[in-house]
């Protein structure tokens, strides 16, 4: 059954072709968790003055029993908001499905490190673990407070596990700065 979706446009004229990209991404969403009751996507512009601002993009998807929300995917180019959200969503879609079954990975205890590389332009960044390790981390993987709150030398706790290159953070806490 096709997903219920409703598109808001702010301060921005969708496209066409930026309608049907969402609305393909919306039907997608479908493969990873069929029991999905409705999807509003708010596609928000940079405004008339600002060229160089972000489009920002929510999502918010209704399933049995919960709401997921995909907040604050940014970007100076239209798709890669609109790709980002949908990769987002695409990831709590997934976790929710795991919870369902009953198939929720089980972590070791949440690590500790410190931030050492940042790259915010580009949505990632590294952690220091107390024993040299290096792990990467990514926007999403850090819970609120937020990907924006993170500097050089702000402790988290952190599940890791195994990713594509490297080990790699699934989910971050931050839990102190060193005050620099």
């Amino acid at each position: 059954m096709p997903v219920p979706l409703q598109i808001t446009a702010r301060d921005v004229s969708l496209s066409e072709a930026a309608e049907v990209e969402i609305r393909a991404k919306a039907a997608d969403l479908e493969t990873y968790y069929d029991g999905i009751t409705g999807c509003r996507v708010v596609v928000e512009g940079p405004g008339r003055h600002h060229r160089t601002a972000p489009f920002t993009l929510r999502i918010d998807l209704r399933v049995p029993g919960a709401e997921l929300v995909v907040d604050r995917q940014a970007n100076t180019d239209l798709y890669v908001a609109i790709r980002d959200g949908f990769d987002a969503a695409r990831r709590r879609l997934e976790d929710y499905a795991r919870r369902q079954r009953g198939t929720v990975k089980s972590h070791q205890d949440a690590g500790r490190a410190r931030v050492s590389q940042l790259f915010p332009e580009k949505g990632y960044g590294f952690l220091e673990t107390p024993d040299g390790r290096e792990i990467y981390f990514h926007r999403h993987s850090v819970l609120h407070p937020g990907f924006e709150r993170l500097t050089i030398g702000t402790e988290v706790r952190f599940a890791e596990e195994a990713g594509d290159k490297g080990p790699q953070a699934s989910t971050m806490t931050i839990i102190g700065t060193t005050g620099r």
